[in-house]
Formats: C-alpha cells, sequence, structure tokens
C-alpha cells in the first residue's frame, strides 16, 4: 500500500521519538548498561553480605534466617523510559517558540 507525504508525515510523529531527558542523546548508550550493572552489583554485595553472616559453625536457625532475608529482600531493578513521541516534541516546541516571543 502506497502511503501519502501526510500519512508518513502522521506515521512519523506517532513513531518517531526524540529525547527530552536533558542529557546527550548518545549518552543512553552508556548510562543504560551503567544503571543496570549498578543494580545487578547492589543485588550481589546485598547477598554476598547476608550470606557472610551464615559462614562458620552449622548452626540451621542462622542459615535459615540468611536465606529469608535474602529471598524477602526487594531486588533493585532498572527501569527504562521512553522517550517523547515526536508529535508531543514538536507541538512542545511550537509552544515554547510562542512563549518566548511574547516576552
Amino acid at each position: 500500500m502506497r502511503r501519502t507525504p501526510q500519512q508518513k508525515k502522521q506515521l512519523s510523529y506517532a513513531k518517531d521519538r526524540r529525547n527530552t531527558y536533558g542529557e546527550n542523546d548518545k549518552a543512553s548508550r552508556k548510562n543504560l548498561p551503567r544503571k543496570r550493572a549498578r543494580a545487578h552489583r547492589a543485588n550481589r554485595h546485598f547477598d554476598a553480605q547476608t550470606l557472610l553472616k551464615s559462614i562458620g559453625p552449622v548452626d540451621p536457625s542462622l542459615a535459615d534466617v540468611a536465606e529469608q532475608q535474602v529471598r524477602n529482600h526487594r531486588r533493585r531493578a532498572c527501569r527504562k523510559w521512553p522517550d517523547t513521541p515526536l508529535g508531543e516534541y514538536v507541538k512542545w516546541k511550537l509552544a515554547k517558540r510562542i512563549t518566548q516571543t511574547e516576552r
């Protein structure tokens, strides 16, 4: 099916995205993996610290407590947020331009 230029523009406004987070758009390439690694590292650190308590002479109650703490601990997670759709970004940009010219 062929699309008219107007249909292509509408599709572009709906599907294309712009980074409005405030950082360089290329920074996400490094920051997203870094964020995930930091969360995983924090989880591993907590597990290691908790399980260190059960090292030594075998004490079943201590081992059970440590295991329960590890299992019940709320894991750190990393969430990704989508960028702003191009249509919203263009509306925001135009509104900003209007308010700047009124000053």
